[in-house]
């Protein structure tokens, strides 16, 4: 992992005390899917969902992987997808890249396909924007894990999830226009970044007996 991003995670680790205690138990589902899948010997696919997949699943999708390297969990390949399709949003990269991601483009379009590099030596994140069905996303056996309130409510079902788990968080783009955006998507950056740690710190005790 490189050195920036260690440090930001290694710094961030040691405020897992900052969660709410009713954030948790959401928190704890997606601990226990990842837990059941090891016990079977599987890989956990782990589908972010947001509305425009721009913004907090592209977060979700790039933390959950990272925080699981971070603690040398490898059965683990995230995905994100939307109800509509729109584009990775600039400030959602640029939060990845304060936080010590390295962000390269590799095509020059209204949605561009970014890699997101979290260590050298491994195959980068690859984010764009995309409906949860899309066919670079798993069909079957992942669990959906939905990031704001907008696709909560508008997919009540999801063919082939194993599980749905509402962890939802606020949408930085409310203040896009504002002097406050870095400030905000930083903040988001940081509150997923810390959740996925919780999760799968929670892992690693697991597998530990």
């Amino acid at each position: 992992m490189n050195e920036r991003l260690h440090i930001y995670l290694s710094e961030l680790e040691s405020h897992l005390q900052e969660i709410p205690e009713n954030r948790k138990p959401i928190l704890k589902m997606l601990v226990d899917y990842v837990k059941l899948k090891s016990e079977k010997k599987e890989v956990s696919s782990l589908v972010f969902i947001c509305t425009h997949n721009s913004r907090r699943s592209h977060f979700g999708q790039v933390w959950a992987k990272t925080a699981a390297a971070f603690y040398g969990i490898t059965d683990i390949i995230t995905y994100s997808g939307g109800t509509a399709v729109t584009a990775s949003h600039p400030y959602t990269i640029e939060a990845l890249e304060r936080a010590g991601f390295e962000v390269e483009k590799h095509v020059s379009s209204i949605n561009p396909v970014i890699q997101v590099v979290y260590d050298k030596q491994t195959d980068p994140i690859v984010c764009f924007s995309k409906t949860y069905d899309h066919g670079d996303n798993p069909r079957k056996d992942f669990a959906a894990i939905l990031t704001c309130s907008e696709a909560d409510q508008n997919c009540p079902f999801i063919q082939g999830a194993d599980m749905r788990i509402p962890l939802t968080y606020e949408d930085p783009k409310r203040w896009d226009d504002s002097d406050q955006k870095d400030a905000k998507y930083d903040e988001r950056c940081r509150q997923i970044a810390l959740e996925m740690l919780h999760v799968f710190n929670e892992v690693k005790k697991e597998r530990r007996f």
